[in-house]
Order: C-alpha cells, then sequence, then structure tokens
C-alpha cells in the first residue's frame, strides 16, 4: 500500500497504549507529527514512534497546517473531540478519533455533518468491532442463526475499577463517568452485532453510591471523594423501533463478582461473549445445547489469518480504508447513535422521565 502521513493529537494514556503502537507496526505509515498541551509528551512520542525529523507542538491548529498530513488521530479527553475532529476534517485530513465520540449528542452529529460536508472520512475508535470473537457472532446474526434477535444485555461492569489517571473522574472534561467510558462500547458493540439503529425510546438510571467512600481495594488505587465528580454506576432501558429491547449496565464500583457478559437472544437461539469464546446457546430435535467457538485469524472480514490484536486490526482496516477509498469499520452515523444513546440514559435519570426518539 502507498504510505499514508499521520498526525496525533493527543499524547497520553490511549495513544501510548493503543494507537501508536499500533501504527507503528503498518509499514506504509509514518507518524510526521505531535501534538499535546504537555510538550514533554509530544517529544516522547516522537522519539519513541515519530519520523526523525517529525513536527512536535502544543497547538493542534499548528499541525493542521502540514499539507503532507493525510490522516490524524484526536486522542484527547472527550470534550474536545469535536472540536479537533471538525477542524481536522476541514483541513482536508481523515480523522480516527477516540471513543467516545463526542461529549454531547449536539456535537456528535455536528462531526457526521462535518463529515459529510468535507467528503474526508470518520471513524471513532470502538476496537471490540476488531476482535475475532464479535467478528464472528455477528456473522452469525447476519445468517440468521439465531432467528428473529429481541433481546440484548450488553454490560461494561467492574467490581472495583475506577480509573484514576487522566480526567477520568472530571465531569466537565469527560462528559460523564463509567456509562460514557466503558459503557460507549458495550452499546456499540450490541448495536454492531445486531445492525440495530433505529432507537424508539431510553430510560436511565444513574447511581453514585460508592464514589464517596475511598476504598483500599480498587484495582487502580485510592481516590478522593472530592475529586470524584461522575457517577460510579448508570443502567439504560433501550427501546428498538422493531419492538427489540437492550439493557445497558456500566459500572466503575458494583458489588458483583463478575460483571457479566454482552447476550444477544433470538428466537432460534442465543449467544454471549466470554472474552475469546462465543457461547452459542440453542436447542435440536428436542434437546438444549451449548456450544462454545474459540473463532480462529480467519474469522475477520479482512487480513485473514494473520494475528492482530483488535487495536491492530483495528489501525491496520482504517488505513486500508483510507488508502482504498473504502468505508471504515466503525462508520460515524453510528458511533453518534451510541452517543445519543448516552445522552438520553443521563437526561432520563435526571428527568425521571423515559426520553423518546423521532
Amino acid at each position: 500500500m502507498r504510505e499514508v502521513k499521520v498526525g496525533i493529537i493527543g499524547c497520553g494514556g490511549i495513544a501510548n497504549g493503543k494507537h501508536m503502537p499500533s501504527l507503528k507496526k503498518l509499514e506504509n505509515v509514518k507518524m510526521v507529527a505531535f501534538c499535546d498541551i504537555i510538550e514533554e509528551r509530544a517529544q516522547k512520542a516522537k522519539k519513541d514512534y515519530g519520523t526523525e525529523d517529525a513536527f512536535v507542538c502544543t497547538d493542534y491548529r499548528e499541525l493542521l497546517k502540514i499539507p503532507d498530513i493525510e490522516v490524524v488521530h484526536v486522542l484527547t479527553p472527550n470534550v474536545s473531540h469535536a472540536e479537533i475532529s471538525i477542524a481536522a476534517l476541514e483541513a482536508g485530513k481523515h480523522v480516527m478519533c477516540e471513543k467516545p465520540m463526542a461529549a454531547s449528542s449536539k456535537d456528535a452529529r455536528a462531526m457526521v455533518e462535518a463529515a459529510k460536508r468535507t467528503g474526508k472520512k470518520l471513524t471513532i475508535g470502538y476496537q471490540s468491532r476488531s476482535t475475532r470473537t464479535y467478528q464472528y457472532a455477528r456473522k452469525l446474526i447476519q445468517d440468521g442463526e439465531l432467528g428473529e434477535v429481541y433481546y440484548v444485555k450488553a454490560p461494561a461492569v467492574r467490581r472495583r475499577g475506577a480509573p484514576l489517571w487522566g480526567v477520568f473522574l472530571d465531569k466537565e472534561k469527560q462528559g460523564g463517568g463509567p456509562m460514557i467510558d466503558i459503557g460507549t462500547h458495550s452499546i456499540d458493540a450490541a448495536l454492531y452485532l445486531i445492525g440495530n439503529y433505529e432507537v424508539a425510546s431510553v430510560t436511565g438510571s444513574v447511581y453514585r453510591k460508592l464514589a464517596d467512600t475511598a476504598m483500599y481495594s480498587n484495582e487502580w488505587g485510592i481516590w478522593d471523594p472530592k475529586d470524584f465528580q461522575v457517577e460510579d454506576s448508570a443502567m439504560g432501558f433501550v427501546k428498538f423501533k422493531n419492538g427489540a429491547t437492550m439493557v445497558v449496565e456500566a459500572s466503575w464500583l458494583l458489588n458483583v463478582e463478575n460483571g457479566g457478559h454482552m447476550t444477544i437472544c433470538g428466537t432460534k437461539g442465543g449467544l454471549e461473549i466470554r472474552g475469546d469464546i462465543v457461547r452459542i446457546n440453542g436447542e435440536k430435535n428436542g434437546s438444549l445445547y451449548i456450544n462454545d467457538v474459540k473463532p480462529n485469524n480467519t474469522a475477520r472480514e479482512l487480513f485473514k489469518g494473520e494475528n492482530l490484536t483488535a487495536e491492530e486490526y483495528e489501525a491496520k482496516q482504517w488505513i486500508y480504508s483510507v488508502v482504498n477509498d473504502l468505508p471504515p469499520l466503525t462508520k460515524p452515523e453510528e458511533a453518534c447513535v451510541v452517543s445519543e444513546i448516552i445522552e438520553a440514559i443521563y437526561e432520563s435519570a435526571k428527568t425521571g422521565k423515559t426520553i423518546y426518539f423521532d
């Protein structure tokens, strides 16, 4: 494939833990510019991942002026996703924005509009779509193996897993707590599996039950309750226009043994995503059965046989879509629906009313 020059905006945890290592493995990708409000982080990113002459700055607008940059990755706090992504699109760049799409549905819709207006590609970093298990399960559902799908359970639950680094606890910069952080992944993955984006209504509940008590048992250390500005749990009930329902569970702090599994139920059978296993249940010849399948490297749509992590597949598919002018795996219109559901969960919890979509 031809060479693609990439600029990185935001050189923090998600950039170093996911995006830059995955892009570095692509032979046709050169990371030629790095931007972060902390210059030292951008300089370190250049040293670890960039070309020798890579550009470093603290103002993303300077990076967007570089004409040779074709692709920009926006890896900043949620509240700035829309502003930077729209500016990048209008500067003629294709944009990969880390999840969630935006801190509000209004901003998410503005991003969709900007992509349409500029004709540039926009995708969102929902890597569950890039796993072998989810692509295998989606194909089963598309092929009608489960029959009519009418119930979905989409959990993203930790027993004690509040992230204390970055801005995760900052309501203004993050837009919310576990629902917008990890619930966003489970919602997107569920919609991707069932292929249903026609939402009728959303009812939500938001809880702050454990955040006011600092806990030694938290996986990432003890927090100061006064810094914990967001919810610790949030739940949503989504009804689709075809009558199907989805239960969403998102929590950093919930008294459960485990967080449960993505579950899809249809008229012919059901499935659960259990790590790298797709558990299929059904009935045949009057007896119930359970079949555990561990999808191999041929289960994904592209790059069959390659042993790629979800993050590596996501990056490779994204660059492949740019080079070959194909749709990205995560389309902006689909990610926008995720943002609309999350916002509706928060609004429903605030008002005590069900939120009805068009």
